[in-house]
């Protein structure tokens, strides 16, 4: 695929814009008297990755953006991939991007809440942010500002590059009845939504996406969450566990990110810095709508083939979720100076993302379930 079909065949008005500055390359081109554009000064950068090669939507959207990044650029910064263990462990993209092992990391925030309690709030924090309004806030609402800031003190630049959506709520073995039932329970939950497990008697862990299936298999864990059910599908769960619970409390909108050696970024050309930030802008919209595409599909292949039981949240697990996530949530005011920082800031736009979406999303789909499926 050449560069101009590659941009002509991606319809925003981004990659429409990254095309113009591309126009106008300083030192990537020359025209000469004899002939074409002669390219000089190519980079090669390794992505390195906390998904499993080829994995549907995670590993598969890290590939489309090195892909994106080497089209829009026309090979002068050719981006190559590296799935998790063939480089790295798969939590150990911070750590490689940040130490200059690799250029570039395809990763969630969340994994890395050990470096700052902030970074959770760029991924999925329980009773968050939606899709989309994690985008909003990040892009618009002075999150990608303190991003950054974060990220620098590791020698990192992070962009935001994709969303899943709303999570599912998890795999279990057992039918859950009661809060009681969680009392012992060993579940696979990163972040914050693991320290809300804590506190209603679970024994949380972060596990690696790879890992989990072995995990529940062998019986170390008893529960796990992972994403939804086209991601769900492809890991098999259903084999194994066969109660699937929502909603997902923990996850309402989880966050992607390329993170960058902060050092190499810079070096960069200006044109070359606008293709990879325009490349990561136009995967986070690519990502979130293949996930949207595919869910419901997985979702019924699981019912009618796997025999898999949709479950809710008995009443009595859903409040004591949100109890303890309000206490989680509180206890960051006396955190580090910039996990209060971003959790104020963060905190502020979801008071008022609340108020709209009463009016705007949430009216709206209370009113098409309430004519088009009265009934359930």
């Amino acid at each position: 695929m050449n560069r101009r079909d590659f941009i002509a065949g991606t319809a925003t008005g981004l990659v429409v814009g990254a095309a113009g500055t591309y126009a106008a390359l300083k030192g990537g081109k020359q025209q000469t008297a004899s002939g074409p554009a002669v390219v000089k000064n190519k980079l090669e950068w390794r992505m390195v990755t906390s998904w499993p090669d080829k994995f549907p939507g995670l590993g598969t959207s890290a590939d489309r953006l090195a892909a994106r990044i080497t089209a829009m650029s026309d090979g002068r910064l050719t981006v190559k991939v590296f799935a998790a263990g063939t480089m790295v462990p798969p939590l150990g993209v911070f750590d490689a991007v940040s130490q200059g092992s690799a250029e570039m990391g395809h990763t969630s925030a969340y994994y890395y809440q050990g470096k700052s309690k902030a970074f959770n709030f760029f991924s999925a924090v329980p009773f968050g942010l939606t899709a989309n309004e994690l985008s909003a806030w990040i892009h618009y609402g002075g999150g990608q500002q303190l991003w950054d800031e974060g990220y620098a003190k590791f020698g990192l630049k992070p962009f935001y590059c994709g969303n899943t959506g709303v999570q599912m709520g998890g795999w279990f073995r057992k039918e859950l009845k009661s809060l009681e039932d969680f009392k012992g329970l060993k579940m696979r939950m990163p972040g914050l939504g693991g320290e809300v497990l804590r506190r209603i008697g679970a024994t949380a862990e972060n596990t690696a996406g790879g890992e989990i299936f072995a995990a529940l298999s062998s019986g170390r864990i008893d529960a796990t969450e992972w994403v939804g059910p086209w991601n769900d599908l492809a890991f098999g769960f259903y084999k194994i566990a066969k109660n699937y619970y929502w909603p997902g409390f923990h996850e309402p909108g989880t966050g992607f990110e390329c993170s960058i050696n902060k050092a190499k970024f810079d070096a960069l050309p200006k044109d070359l810095q606008d293709i990879v930030a325009t490349a990561c802008r136009a995967e986070a919209e690519a990502m979130l709508s293949e996930f949207n595409r595919h869910n419901g599909d997985a979702l019924k292949v699981l019912i009618e083939q796997h025999g898999v039981q949709l479950r809710r949240f008995p009443d009595d697990v859903m409040t004591a979720f949100a109890k303890a996530s309000n206490e989680v949530l509180a206890e960051l005011e006396s955190a580090d100076d910039l996990t209060k920082r971003t959790y104020q800031s963060f905190k502020k736009f979801r008071e008022e993302a609340i108020s709209w979406a009463k009016l705007s999303e949430q009216g709206y789909l209370d009113m098409r379930q309430r004519t088009l499926r009265p009934n359930g």
